[in-house]
């Protein structure tokens, strides 16, 4: 079990990992391609959830709706990082005192409302879920993230680097 839900959040992850450099450098792909990737990105996300979960009937039919809403806040702070990346795409190699100042703002900003949005969520899945089930979903959202975080931090250069 834990073998394939590491394989699944990979393959996620990866998902994620590919679309969001596309999506900063892809000014002239159409709208709706990109959100075509994006919903089979969250279904993919959703069948992980739902296979590392272990939901019975009554537990899901509490808890997808409160996680539609999570993922839709999240969606919301995923691009802002979006267009975070885009703007520093533009600027990273002749990047001024004043850019690397906003763009640090704003990182800073997205992360804290990262910890917040969480922090606002964990009360409505414990209204449904053990503790541990609570814990357990939190974990899969954690990997999942860390390792699109590590995939863009190998990615994204430095600032002025060639």
């Amino acid at each position: 079990m834990i073998g394939s839900i590491r394989r699944s959040v990979l393959a996620v992850s990866l998902g994620f990992v590919i679309l969001v450099p596309c999506i900063a450098m892809a000014g002239d792909e159409p709208a709706s391609n990109m959100e075509i990737v994006r919903e089979k990105l969250r279904a993919d996300k959703k069948l992980l959830v739902a296979q590392a979960m272990e939901l019975t009937q009554s537990e899901a039919d509490k808890f997808w709706p409160v996680y539609e809403d999570y993922q839709k806040d999240l969606i919301k702070l995923a691009d802002r990082e979006i267009e975070l990346i885009k703007e520093y795409a533009r600027t990273y190699k002749s990047m001024t005192n004043e850019e690397a100042a906003k763009l640090m703002a704003e990182f800073l900003d997205i992360e804290g409302d990262y910890q917040t949005t969480r922090r606002e969520y964990v009360p409505k899945f414990r209204d449904i879920l053990s503790d541990i089930k609570v814990a357990r979903y939190f974990q899969i959202e954690n990997k999942i993230k860390a390792l699109v975080d590590f995939e863009l931090a190998e990615k994204i250069p430095l600032i002025g680097e060639q």
